[in-house]
């Protein structure tokens, strides 16, 4: 288990019980996280910097190292490998790897998160699945004048958006013709930097939305359960401030609706295990844009488990292992949950 997050442990516990498991966690860990609780709580610990050999200092994260990664996981004899969010979470190739050393990564495989993890390619999924998708590109834009082409059947206000990435890095809001050149570059620019991708794509600015997501979990048996909508309309800089589920801006029937479309978007990717499916939502035209699929657990998940009783953690687990969800539909929600 890397690298992280205390209160999965409770989860590992109750599965073992539970199954009758010997599963037994395994923290990675820095030498500066050598007395964290996370470790201290932990079965087994395994120091990653005391595996570099050198100054570990200089050499970045360790938690980004795949060739250090996939020798802690053979020297911990791991058989899973849950890494929750951030670091490698989303990284393709760590999937790919664990599937090389013969360890179960608990999430996508990389195949699906290279699908869906191309913003240009997780809209023509989304299109082709019949989820609703603002009006955009319809594909990468190689050049400034193909830019104002394109513009020119989106209409003002547009954004340019990388394709690879996110955090809000490579997008670039443009309300005027005469601003697109500027914003044009200065997104590819960015994409490029910090992702290594310079490719963008333009798509209408949808104004005076609320930012909404549906929790997916889904197993290797072709079932998919929308685990209800959460709402993260307050942001600073693109990050989340707040998030609550439900959204107080939809109906029932919306909420089923985006639902659907959320599980219908996963069965055509072959998602497996836990992830979210973003949208925008304007009331006054009553309309969703899709935004982007996140291949993982989210910080904010607690919300969706409160409010349905599913420990999300220990469907991965049991998703990871073969299992199959417990019935076809999804427990209903009840209640409010807020997380700051």
């Amino acid at each position: 288990f890397a690298p992280d997050h205390l209160d999965r442990y409770p989860s590992v516990r109750e599965y073992r019980e539970e199954q009758g498991s010997q599963l037994l966690t395994v923290a990675l860990h820095t030498n500066a996280e050598s007395r964290a609780l996370f470790v201290r709580e932990a079965d087994e610990a395994y120091c990653l910097d005391a595996r570099r050999g050198v100054d570990a200092r200089n050499l970045g994260s360790p938690y980004l190292d795949l060739e250090l990664l996939g020798r802690a996981l053979v020297e911990s004899q791991a058989d899973l490998a849950w890494v929750g969010w951030g670091f490698v979470a989303e990284r393709p190739e760590f999937a790919d790897l664990c599937q090389r050393l013969g360890v179960t990564f608990v999430g996508p495989p990389g195949a699906v998160m290279r699908r869906l993890g191309d913003k240009i390619g997780a809209k023509r999924l989304a299109e082709s699945a019949g989820v609703p998708v603002a009006a955009w590109s319809n594909g990468p834009v190689e050049s400034v004048e193909e830019a104002l082409r394109c513009a020119g059947t989106i209409g003002f206000p547009l954004l340019v958006k990388a394709s690879a990435g996110g955090g809000g890095r490579g997008i670039r809001a443009v309300a005027t013709p005469d601003a697109l050149a500027a914003a044009f570059d200065s997104a590819r620019n960015e994409a490029a930097s910090s992702f290594g991708d310079s490719t963008v794509f333009l798509e209408r600015r949808v104004t005076g939305a609320r930012h909404v997501e549906v929790q997916i979990i889904a197993d290797s048996h072709g079932t998919v359960w929308p685990l209800g909508v959460r709402d993260c309309s307050i942001q600073r800089r693109n990050q989340k401030l707040f998030e609550e589920s439900a959204s107080t801006a939809l109906t029932i029937e919306q909420e089923r609706y985006l639902g659907e479309a959320a599980a219908r978007l996963a069965r055509l990717a072959g998602y497996v295990n836990a992830g979210t499916v973003e949208f925008l939502f304007q009331p006054e035209a009553q309309q969703f844009a899709f935004l982007e699929v996140n291949t993982r657990l989210q910080v904010e998940h607690p919300v969706t488990e409160l409010t349905t009783g599913v420990d999300l953690v220990k469907l991965q687990l049991h998703i990871a292992f073969g299992g199959a969800l417990p019935t076809p539909a999804p427990p209903a929600a009840r209640g409010h949950a807020i997380e700051a």
